[in-house]
């Protein structure tokens, strides 16, 4: 390693981890990965709801056929009750993440973080005549009482930010008084429980009350609630920029390049974006669900490009770096010992996407020679990606996701059709091409050593 990499290395990772460890950062990590499992089963369900064989019209034509007109209605509900509450699992998960770590009792925190959420965001929905509540479509154009109607859009896609914002705001208040001892006593001898719930009286009486104020505040001044100034004001804006050519750019760019000092770069970009990941495709996923096409480019653009398959599924594909080419090159045309072993071993991991075998092994990290390759094919994988959705070449995410231990051309082709499959082969292919040279001249150096080890070995000088 050269003393020019050796001074990056000592100036930016204690920056790094200190930023990627932080309070704020490991909150919102841990928290926002509790909705996993909702993403995941809510995925699921809108697979079999979308099923692209031989096309998603035909797919629920048979479907109709078989189970009558509301076979989708089973479905839906499972939609509703995982993608439209992404935003109270994210203030829950948040408020109780930032607790527990520090020593405070995450549950109540937790549910804290769900009621002010909903404090200061809207309660009413108008409707315009024609509009359907439930089966019922109305008559008269009027507005729903307050406080008698929680908006999905606003628990779901449209609340994303705001769950952040409060429950950082919840799990820092809720954890403040807990250490200061600021809470009610009990005496000795009381269940835990019951200490827990009164510990939370006094926060939980400041965090409601500030949020109260809150909605008053915004409410007074004409500007709807909180929740809705932060969408305008903040996630529109994020969404925007991180939903463009340069996020195109950027993240594969992040990714490599703290991975290549041994940072976890999929971990951190993760962390950063993935309220913007969710955002997104829910979005997608909102108007696939009222029949409206999405358009990813000109003037009727309406879809987001940028969700969390474009990282899990294209920018990492068969891992950080999309070392998968790097891969079929040591098996293919590894002429040392070492290449050829590790080919082997790393191909099967390879193919879930699992790739520190090569990270570590081959190695990447801090490995100049690599370094080219690992930052290039992610950032072409990223621009192809984006530009082939963009262009109308592949479609666009919806709330349809692959965990990322999916195999190459299968995750493709659940995400984003036969068209998704084909990106992929393409991908790995580029990657295969790109690390080939790169590979070969460090085979290179690996046959020398292996030569001149044998060479040692055979004349009988101790190594």
């Amino acid at each position: 390693m050269s003393s020019k990499s050796e001074a990056i290395q000592e100036k930016l990772i204690p920056g790094v981890m200190k930023f990627a460890n932080s309070k704020i950062i490991m909150a919102v990590k841990d928290g926002v990965i509790l909705s996993m499992p909702l993403t995941i089963i809510g995925s699921l369900f809108l697979l079999v709801q979308n099923f692209p064989f031989p096309t998603i019209a035909k797919w629920q034509a048979f479907m109709n056929g078989v189970f009558g007109p509301n076979w989708q209605l089973p479905f839906n509900q499972v939609n509703m009750g995982t993608y439209k509450i992404l935003a109270l699992v994210f203030a829950f998960g948040i408020a109780a993440q930032y607790a527990k770590n520090e020593g405070c009792d995450p549950i109540s925190s937790g549910i804290l973080g769900i009621v002010c959420f909903l404090v200061v965001s809207p309660t009413s929905v108008a409707y315009k005549v024609g509009d359907a509540i439930g089966a019922v479509k109305l008559k008269q154009a009027f507005s729903i009482a307050d406080n008698s109607i929680i908006p999905t859009d606003w628990t779901g896609t449209k609340g994303m930010i705001t769950a952040i914002i409060v429950g950082l705001i919840v799990g820092y208040v809720y954890s403040l008084f807990i250490n200061k001892d600021i809470v009610i006593h009990m005496p000795e001898g009381v269940p835990q429980g019951v200490v827990n719930a009164f510990s939370a009286l006094i926060p939980a009486a400041v965090l409601v009350i500030g949020s109260a104020v809150v909605f008053v505040i915004f409410h007074v001044l004409g500007a709807g609630t909180f929740s809705e100034w932060v969408y305008k004001t903040l996630e529109i804006p994020l969404q925007g920029i991180t939903d463009s050519l340069g996020g195109a750019i950027a993240i594969p760019l992040i990714i490599s390049f703290f991975w290549w000092f041994g940072i976890h770069g999929a971990a951190l970009a993760s962390g950063v974006m993935q309220a913007i990941y969710t955002a997104n495709f829910t979005a997608n996923q909102d108007l696939v669900n009222k029949h409206i096409a999405l358009v990813a480019s000109g003037a009727g653009r309406n879809a987001h490009i940028i969700a969390q398959q474009f990282q899990d599924n294209f920018v990492v594909l068969g891992g950080s770096g999309i070392t998968f080419g790097l891969v079929l090159s040591m098996i293919l045309f590894g002429r040392s010992q070492r290449c050829k072993t590790l080919g082997k071993l790393a191909l099967v991991p390879g193919l879930f996407n699992i790739n520190e075998p090569v990270l570590f092994g081959f190695p990447i990290v801090l490995n100049p020679f690599m370094f080219i390759p690992f930052i290039v094919v992610p950032l072409i994988s990223g621009l192809l990606t984006y530009l082939s959705i963009y262009f109308g070449l592949v479609p666009c995410f919806t709330g349809i996701l692959a965990p990322w231990t999916t195999p190459p051309i299968i995750s493709g082709l659940i995400v984003a059709s036969w068209q998704g499959a084909v990106l992929q082969i393409v991908i790995m292919l580029i990657s295969t091409a790109i690390y080939l040279p790169f590979f070969k001249a460090q085979d290179k150096i690996y046959v020398a050593q292996e030569k001149q080890g044998a060479e040692v070995e055979g004349n009988g000088v101790d190594m």
